[in-house]
Parts: structure tokens; sequence; C-alpha cells
């Protein structure tokens, strides 16, 4: 059996202060978070990796701050102004929101995205690696929106498209391309917003680690109207795969520079896009050529053995020609993730093992489903594409 690789980076290491009785002392060491709004004092953020907010609300009976799945009490002054902060986060990016009297609301001193469903606000806790998605002094390129009618689904839809530096001046040169897809409750915001994708890619042509490429990122949801109409389920079923296949890509192949064929695109997503891609590559192998999952690689049972005949209607039961068609498999967790995304990440390895199939594997230090985790598997995933 060939050996899979194995990529291990980032080894960090984390320290709590405590008094001498045992109690937990915040560090008062805090500093305006880097993704406030202009001019805004809070949220903050202090050695620890404690998130402070304060917002005035002087009529509220109680305000918490609700991050990382637990609530935290704020405390109110004379002046109606409530402050309080957290216990320690795991660096990186984080979503939060504060709760005033059982409202939940945006806080107005941080930028908003667009995550759990919603706009809302967001925290930067910083990484030791945080130079990987930095903003750097390096030749930078663009996002553009890109906007089009969809005749599948009948509505007007976007993505987004980075293209490397140089694009706009060396209109010769034709790019590789990766479509990049969002988790769930995201939308096409997330991975140049939040995840930093395009100054990942920027960083890494700049050093000479990644090609220069197009990412394209678009919507993952994606329904006909009369799916949309006539459902008995919780959620209509997608149509993302048509839409990517038969109208992004070729008009993506019209109107960029790009090398159309499928040695030269690569296809990921983390979570969801995880499992949408999964499916679209392995339905779609005269297109693509490489494969992300990030935290995930398709919707199944994980305490269950997968059978290589049946997963996919049998698309890895052929190892030779999987092997052949796919130039790399990449799958990536962080190592805090829930059990639910090992259990269904392993169970695809083992069938891969069993398939005698190579496949690159890469776990993030000390993080959970979140983006620090995708960032670092973007980064990692990059690197190995499109090397002739």
């Amino acid at each position: 059996m060939r050996h899979q690789i194995l990529l291990l980076s980032f080894i960090f290491s984390s320290a709590f202060c405590f008094s001498q009785t045992g109690e937990e002392k915040v560090v008062e060491d805090f500093e305006p978070s880097v993704v406030n709004q202009p001019g805004k004092e809070f949220p903050k953020v202090n050695s620890e990796g404690r998130v402070r907010v304060q917002i005035e609300a002087p009529e509220a009976n109680t305000v918490q701050l609700d991050i990382g799945g637990v609530k935290y009490d704020l405390q109110k002054d004379d002046k109606g102004v409530w402050i309080g902060e957290s216990a320690p986060q795991d660096e990186g990016f984080h979503y939060y929101q504060l709760n005033i009297d059982g409202a939940s609301i945006p806080d107005p001193g941080s930028k908003y995205y667009y995550g759990a469903g919603r706009w809302g606000s967001g925290i930067e806790i910083p990484a030791n690696d945080k130079e990987i998605y930095a903003l750097n002094n390096v030749p930078h390129g663009t996002v553009s929106e890109n906007l089009y009618f969809s005749e599948i689904t009948q509505q007007w839809r976007r993505n987004f498209v980075y293209t490397p530096p140089g694009y706009f001046e060396n209109l010769d040169k034709e790019y590789p391309v990766l479509y990049l897809q969002h988790g769930s409750y995201e939308d096409e915001t997330g991975w140049s917003s939040q995840g930093h994708a395009n100054l990942i890619l920027d960083n890494l042509i700049a050093s000479g680690d990644a090609v220069p490429m197009i990412i394209v990122m678009d919507n993952g949801y994606a329904y006909r109207p009369e799916d949309l109409e006539n459902t008995s389920e919780n959620r209509p079923r997608s149509s993302f795969e048509n839409v990517l296949i038969e109208e992004v890509i070729p008009q993506i192949d019209h109107k960029f520079r790009t090398i159309a064929d499928r040695e030269h695109r690569a296809i990921a997503g983390l979570s969801m896009g995880a499992s949408q891609t999964m499916s679209i590559i392995m339905n779609n192998l005269d297109h693509f050529s490489y494969y992300g999952g990030f935290s995930g690689t398709a919707n199944f049972p994980g305490d269950k053995e997968l059978d290589a005949g049946t997963f996919l209607n049998g698309a890895f039961s052929n190892a030779e020609d999987v092997e052949e068609k796919l130039n790399v498999i990449f799958l990536s967790l962080g190592t805090k993730e829930a059990e639910v995304f090992f259990k269904t990440v392993n169970a695809f390895r083992d069938m891969l093992e069993k398939q005698d199939i190579e496949y690159v594997l890469y776990s993030s230090p000390e993080t959970g489903h979140e983006w620090l985790t995708w960032r670092r598997s973007l980064y990692q995933y990059a690197q190995l594409l499109f090397n002739e």
C-alpha cells in the first residue's frame, strides 16, 4: 500500500495565567480587534485570547456576549454601559453576537460577516501563523464580483473571482482555475472575506510556493423553482452541480483567460462544500483533476464502513482509474473538530486505503470546525495544484 502524505505544521503552545489561589486572572493587555469598524475601540482581544465587548444599553436588564457556544454575562456601570469578556478563545476567526434581553444582535463595533445564516459580528484571535494570510508587501491579485443570470435557477446569481498578480498586465497568459466552495449557512463572500483566500494566494505566489491561478467562489445554494415549490423535505434538492458544470464553468472559461481542460481545473470546499465538491468531481472527472475536502468529504454515516462498490455509485471502485484521473486527493481536519467529522473523514480514508488510492492528509493543530482550519488547509492544498 502506498504511504499517505501527512502534513503537520504550525505547532503551538498556549499559556494561561492563574493566581496563587488557583482562580483565573485576566491579563489586562487588551487591544482593539483588527476587524473592528473604523474608529471603534471595542471589541478588544488580549494576549490570552479573551474577547472583551462593550455596549451602551441603559434600559436593558441583561446583556451577554455569545461566542463559541457559550454566553458570558456583562456588567452594567452607572452610565448604562455594559462590559465584560469571554474565556480564552482558540486562535483564528470566530463568529459572535450580543444578546440583549433575549434578542441577539451584531456588535456595532465589529465588522460584519455572513455566517450562521445571517450577517453578524466576527472577531480575530491573533494566530501564530497569521503571516500566511496577512496583507503583506507583495504583488496582489484582484477579487471581482461576477454577476450572471442562471437559467437553471431562474435567478440572478454571483460569484467572486480572484485573478492573480499580473493578470491584467500579461494579456497573453492563461491560468488554471480552482473552484472553491464555502460551508453550511455561509455564502460566496466567505472565502475572500473571513477566509482571506486572495491574500493566502498572493503570499504563496510571491514566495514561489504556488502556481498563479484563478479562484472562483460561487454560492453553493442553488435550486430550481419547481424544487423550491414542490418539496416535503427540510431542504429542497440542490441543483448546484448543474449550475456549476452547465453555467459557471463555461462562463468563466469564456470571460477569463483560463486553461480550459480538466488537468488545469481543481475543486475544493469546506464542510458542506467538501461534500458538494466530492460528488461534483466524481460525477465530472472529465472536468477536474484535483480534489480538496476541508473538514469533510461526503454526507454519510461516519460510524459505518464505506463500500467502494456503492459509495457515490461506485465512483471509487476502480482504483486504477481514480489514480489516473485524480492528481491529488487532499483531506484536512482540525485536531479539535467534533467527533462526527473525524468519523466521516476516517471512514473515507479507510475506503481509500483499502482501494490503495493515494491521498494527502493535513491536520491543523489546535483548531476546530472554523476558519483558521480552512485557511491553513487552503494554504497547504494550493501548493499541490498544477505542478506540471
